[in-house]
């Protein structure tokens, strides 16, 4: 019996450090295979893990919803069979909807000896409020279907403002455990007790999951367009699309998730159509003062549009090479590994990939 365990999480909540601390505490003993769902064409996360000798499989399809129905359960199966782990972790996309892929491990349930077993998101609790304003459909989605929300950056936070993140976090879903505790404070095991002992709150969730869905498709079904449309509370993202939707749909006619036709038609906000990825692979050389000078302009001004996340990993002027995470108003550079060619990426809304180019001296 293979575990599957779904750790989701906005963009910069803190993904890639939770899992570091799970499997460095917790997973050791255990045969793990990690499998990331990046938005947009770079995967940058990989190199963070490899070195913790885990398998990771990256899938860095553009189309978020069209890789989950059919090569992720594809990705899904070809994992079991050539590892037989113990655990898969699956890292989705920060904007990706926990729904979706809950679904469709459900579907490899079928037909796998495997169990779906957490379902964790992780929620930065200094900017919870802001990213439920900001980016309601995605942010509530990875809250509504977790069993277990972790929340990342407590120790910052002051206790109003962790009351209120909890409060928040408790009207989407009455039923999560809710992990305050700064993570250096927590043992990983203890985390893990909280984890696997929601199953048979997660048997109730799933339960409930199904009944929203059937009434989300009867409430499609009688609702015109304008009013769902106005139903999101971010109807100010709607910009003019930045990708050429046929770049993500390369299997054309086998795009069996209608994300084109029946989620447009329905106001169903596509992850595609809101958050726009601009990723790039150069042997660029840089040095530590013009990475920071960027990621400065990032988080104080709006020059290149709303940038939600940069990150990367560069070679240096002197030899060295730099690696770079930045979410809005905090970033992190240190050093690194060599890596086969510099990459970066930037996810963000409204943003003037031609000015980014630039920026990044590339053009």
């Amino acid at each position: 019996m293979t575990k599957i365990d779904i750790i989701s999480g906005f963009l910069g909540a803190g993904k890639t450090t939770f899992i570091k601390k799970m499997i460095d505490e917790v997973f050791k003993g255990e045969k793990i295979v990690l499998i990331e769902n990046e938005f947009g064409e770079v995967g940058i996360d990989g190199g963070f893990l490899k070195d913790a000798g885990i398998e990771i499989t990256e899938m860095n399809s553009g189309c978020i919803c069209c890789s989950l129905v059919g090569d992720f359960g594809k990705n899904l199966n070809e994992v079991i069979e050539k590892f037989h782990p113990d655990r898969i972790l699956i890292e989705p996309s920060g904007v990706g909807k926990l729904s979706d892929v809950m679904k469709s491990v459900m579907d490899i349930e079928k037909e796998q000896d495997v169990k779906l077993n957490g379902l964790v998101t992780v929620v930065n609790a200094l900017k919870a409020s802001k990213q439920m304003k900001a980016f309601g459909e995605f942010f509530n989605n990875q809250i509504e279907y977790a069993t277990t929300v972790v929340l990342s950056r407590t120790q910052k936070a002051s206790e109003a403002q962790l009351e209120l993140c909890v409060k928040q976090i408790q009207e989407l879903n009455a039923k999560a455990a809710i992990i305050t505790t700064p993570w250096d404070e927590i043992k990983a095991e203890q985390i893990l007790k909280v984890i696997e002992g929601q199953d048979t709150m997660e048997a109730e969730l799933l339960a409930e999951a199904h009944h929203r869905e059937e009434e989300e498709h009867e409430h499609h079904h009688h609702h015109d367009h304008d009013h769902h449309e106005h139903d999101h509370e971010h109807d100010h993202h709607d910009h003019e699309h930045h990708h050429d939707h046929d770049h993500h749909h390369e299997h054309g006619e086998n795009c069996t998730c209608g994300c084109h036709d029946h989620d447009h038609e329905h106001g169903h906000h596509h992850a595609d159509d809101v958050f726009t990825s601009w990723g790039k692979e150069t042997p660029h050389k840089y040095t530590r003062e013009g990475i920071e000078n960027i990621l400065k302009k990032f988080c104080n001004t709006e020059e290149y549009g709303t940038i939600l996340r940069a990150k990367g990993m560069v070679p240096a002027e002197d030899g060295t090479w730099i690696y770079f995470d930045m979410v809005p108003g905090e970033y992190e550079i240190r050093e690194g590994e060599p890596d086969y060619t510099g990459r970066l990426c930037v996810i963000g809304t409204d943003i003037e990939e031609h000015r980014l180019e630039h920026l990044f001296e590339l053009v």
